[in-house]
Formats: C-alpha cells, sequence, structure tokens
C-alpha cells in the first residue's frame, strides 16, 4: 500500500475543497483539517494559500500539456518555426479536452477563477508563464516587439479562459462557443499586422 506523502496529501485535500467551493471560502485551515494534518502544514510545505493552490492546479493540469509543448520546444530548438495557429493548436486542443471532462472542467473553471481575480501565482513549469509564449509568438511574428507578443497572448489567455473556464458561472459548464470559431478568434489576435 503507497501511502501518500504530506504534500500530496495537502494537493488532493485543497483540489477537493476547492472543487466543490468558492475559493475564498477555503482556508489554509481548513485544508489543513481535510487532510488531517496539523494547522501549520500548508504553511510549512507551501509557504501560503496561494502557494499551494498554484502547485495543486500545475500538477494536475501540466500532465495535460507537457508532451505536446515539450514536443514544440524540440521542434523549434531544430529549426522549425511555428505559426501562430500552431501556438494556438498547442493551448486550444488540450482545454478542449479538458473542458469534456467532468474534473477536467472543474479544473479549469477553478483555473479561470484564481487567475481572472488577479491573484499572481508563482508557478514552477515555464510553461505556466507568460515567457515561453512571448517567444514562440516573436518566433512566428519577428516584427512584434516583445511587449506587443506579451499582450496579445495576455488578452489569448484571458479569453480563452472566459470560453473554456465560464469563471463567471457559479458552476463550470461546457463552453458555449465551438472550438473552431475560438481557434480563428485567437489566431487572428495573435497573428494580427
Amino acid at each position: 500500500m503507497k501511502v501518500d506523502s504530506t504534500r500530496d496529501r495537502l494537493l488532493t485535500a485543497a483540489e477537493g475543497l476547492l472543487l466543490s467551493a468558492d475559493y475564498d471560502s477555503v482556508s489554509v485551515r481548513a485544508v489543513c483539517a481535510a487532510a488531517k494534518l496539523n494547522p501549520a502544514a500548508v504553511h510549512y510545505h507551501f509557504g501560503s494559500k496561494e502557494a499551494l493552490v498554484a502547485a495543486m492546479l500545475e500538477d494536475r493540469l501540466a500532465p495535460v500539456w507537457r508532451d505536446l509543448l515539450d514536443d514544440v520546444d524540440r521542434r523549434r530548438r531544430q529549426g522549425w518555426v511555428p505559426a501562430a495557429a500552431d501556438l494556438v493548436d498547442a493551448v486550444l486542443e488540450p482545454l478542449a479536452g479538458l473542458a469534456a471532462d467532468p474534473v477536467g472542467c472543474l479544473r479549469l473553471h477553478l483555473l479561470a477563477r484564481v487567475l481572472l481575480s488577479g491573484q499572481r501565482l508563482h508557478w514552477q513549469s515555464p510553461w505556466f508563464s507568460l515567457d515561453p509564449w512571448v517567444e514562440l509568438l516573436r518566433d512566428a511574428r519577428p516584427d512584434l516587439t516583445r511587449e506587443q507578443a506579451a499582450h496579445r497572448w495576455t488578452l489569448a489567455f484571458q479569453l480563452l479562459l472566459q470560453v473554456f473556464g465560464t469563471p463567471a458561472a457559479p458552476a463550470p459548464r461546457t463552453p458555449r462557443i465551438p472550438a473552431e470559431a475560438v481557434r480563428a478568434f485567437v489566431v487572428a489576435g495573435l497573428d494580427a499586422p
């Protein structure tokens, strides 16, 4: 029988609470109690509620993109220059898959609610930051400044989180806009003159 680490127990407890309640109503104390751990466990292992949530979301969502994004990075290092549509597909395909799965839909809803609330989360994976996306877009569109590429990706990610994470809805729901329409709109926004 595998014994979960304290970190895993905290991540599992946090996910269970956060997927069934409002972010602000879930306290560090509640997470520790659900994990049957000392009230200081979250602070000891993560430092804060925000760091715990970032770790939980990254732990659950990074594997969805890992292979696809590692392939994009590998191909780029071999000289491939992506088009804006290639970059959108690397983000959109996994989002559509998550939105079709009940647990994935809950995770997207939480991700959207937390990120679009303006909370600053600290990620370990470079793919959860804007920097690699900015560089990829600048490869596709060398005429864009770093700032322009960052603005375009920021707007694109906000739109994708709105559509697939439905943060304004009281509960997650399947997107009402077809993925093809979202794709066309985001590609046009990233690739506009």
